[in-house]
């Protein structure tokens, strides 16, 4: 609601705007994305498929027997932590103090920062926030016996009223943070146990740093990295490590939380509840390039029917500024205001400012290249070429969601006609 009541100033980037507008009424305005009434670029969120995605996950839980805290960091956007929590999320996934100030502002009651603490500064941040509201859920990571000494030489200068919970992460060779090998996380798991002020709460890993070029490796690679996370909370379990009411074992990407779902059902027979949460934060909005791919091949494993699956919701629309050449148009977007580091934006949609729906683009139609505002959208030969004139909107998909949002202090939700019905904020 306080976002609905601030006032947006002019300049706001993706809003016509010439005067001061108080953001709940921009549902109001009549904006349509086609009709040309925005300014362009301009990012935009679908709400037939935001609402469609996050049913879709609520049930794939419900089927699983998993929960899940969703990625903040991908949108970090309060209002749609709101409505993944709305549909059941455990807590939502961040990855640094930063944003677990953010999050506990807009009303999350409980995060897990899938991250090692280690500035003291950071630390702080977040125990002074445990001090503030006692009601507040914060479980962070673990990687190494020094870690462990910096969490528990701050909650020992800064007592909380609970102990402060921490996972063990599993890392990979040659990847990033987390240890090496099992040996390593049942030390640091002893450590945690022994030192005051800190409880064990389970383990954690990332699937995700996985993923390559080869599927069924990374079907045999991920199916095996689970198992091994897996048994490090059997071996604590047994050696009466986990001081909590429930042990926590957590990992599950946007490419392969299937497979950690599955893996996590051989987890039974503990001495305490186990909570198994998977941490996909690209679900909510999915892409239409490489979460597309990995989505369609997980629909297959799960036998979700054609068009049943997670949809796409983000897109990017901008205006034909320029065509220089028979072959080719210049758009007004660049790396500015789309991701481009898990492949270029993807052109979909094509339409003259006014009534009528958008016309999808042909086959051969590609964007080769973006400069920081501007980006290179090659044309096949064809009817296309007289199609596209200068002041035409082109709407585009994106590949990797995380790196657009990131671009864009507020977002636009909208119909399936792109009818404007409300703003989303994001706090990167």
């Amino acid at each position: 609601s306080s976002l609905e009541e601030q006032v947006l100033l002019p300049g706001v980037k993706g809003l016509p705007l010439i005067a001061p507008l108080r953001q709940g009424a921009i549902g109001v305005q009549g904006w349509n994305v086609l009709h040309g009434d925005t300014s362009y670029p301009v990012a935009v969120l679908k709400t037939s498929a935001l609402r469609h995605n996050l049913e879709w996950m609520r049930d794939f839980c419900a089927r699983h027997g998993v929960r899940i805290a969703p990625h903040g960091k991908t949108t970090m956007c309060p209002q749609l932590f709101g409505a993944q929590l709305a549909n059941g999320a455990w807590g939502i996934t961040l990855a640094n103090a930063v944003q677990v100030r953010v999050a506990h502002r807009f009303g999350v009651r409980r995060v897990l920062v899938a991250n090692q603490l280690v500035a003291r500064s950071d630390v702080r941040m977040v125990l002074q926030l445990l001090h503030e509201d006692p009601g507040f859920e914060c479980v962070v990571l673990a990687d190494s016996l020094a870690g462990v000494a910096r969490l528990a030489e701050e909650v020992d200068t800064h007592p909380l009223v609970r102990t402060l919970p921490v996972l063990v992460e599993l890392g990979l060779s040659g990847k990033r943070a987390g240890c090496r090998t099992p040996e390593e996380a049942l030390t640091v798991a002893r450590a945690i146990e022994r030192a005051p002020g800190l409880v064990l709460a389970g383990f954690e890993g990332y699937e995700g740093l996985l993923v390559s070029d080869d599927p069924d490796a990374d079907l045999r690679a991920v199916s095996s990295f689970v198992a091994r996370l897996c048994a490090l909370v059997r071996e604590a379990d047994d050696e009466g490590l986990f001081g909590a009411r429930e042990i926590l074992v957590t990992a599950g990407g946007s490419s392969y939380f299937d497979l950690v779902a599955r893996g996590f059902q051989e987890l039974h027979g503990l001495s305490l509840p186990l909570v198994p949460v998977l941490r996909s934060g690209c679900y909510l909005t999915s892409d239409h390039g490489m979460y597309q791919r990995h989505i369609e091949a997980l629909d297959a494993r799960e036998g979700t029917a054609k068009g049943e699956g997670l949809r796409a919701a983000l897109e990017i629309w901008s205006v034909v500024q320029s065509r220089p050449e028979p072959g080719l148009a210049i758009l007004t977007m660049g790396k500015r205001d789309a991701s481009h580091d898990a492949g270029l934006p993807l052109p979909l949609w094509h339409h003259r400012p006014g009534p009528g729906a958008a016309h999808a683009l042909p086959d051969g139609c590609e964007i080769v290249k973006m400069n920081d505002q501007h980006a290179y959208l090659r044309l096949p030969e064809g009817a296309v070429r007289d199609m596209l004139a200068v002041g035409d909107l082109v709407g585009c998909g994106i590949s990797h969601p995380c790196t657009t949002f990131d671009r864009w202090p507020l977002l636009l939700a909208v119909d399936d006609d792109y009818a404007v019905r409300f703003a989303l904020n994001t706090f990167f």
